[in-house]
């Protein structure tokens, strides 16, 4: 049962970890970073603000998940 949990726990790490890179990625930085990528300017892409906001929420959950998943696995390796 360990090497079950041991497993879904390694599974859940490395999809949050390469969904915490995507969402890096499409921050935007000096450019428009997200609304760059769909074609709109900074400020002519409706709801870029929101999007931003939503962006900034959902990496910071993976960021968590991450975080806890690294956690528990060195409880469960140890």
């Amino acid at each position: 049962m360990r090497n079950i949990i041991t497993y879904v726990t390694l599974f859940v790490n490395v999809i949050a970890m390469f969904s915490m890179i995507v969402g890096v990625l499409l921050h935007s930085g000096r450019g428009g970073g997200l609304s760059d990528m769909f074609g709109g300017g900074g400020s002519a892409a409706l709801g870029s603000a929101a999007a931003e906001r939503n962006l900034n929420r959902i990496t910071t959950v993976f960021a968590v998940a991450w975080v806890v998943t690294v956690i528990a696995l060195g409880l469960l390796l140890a």
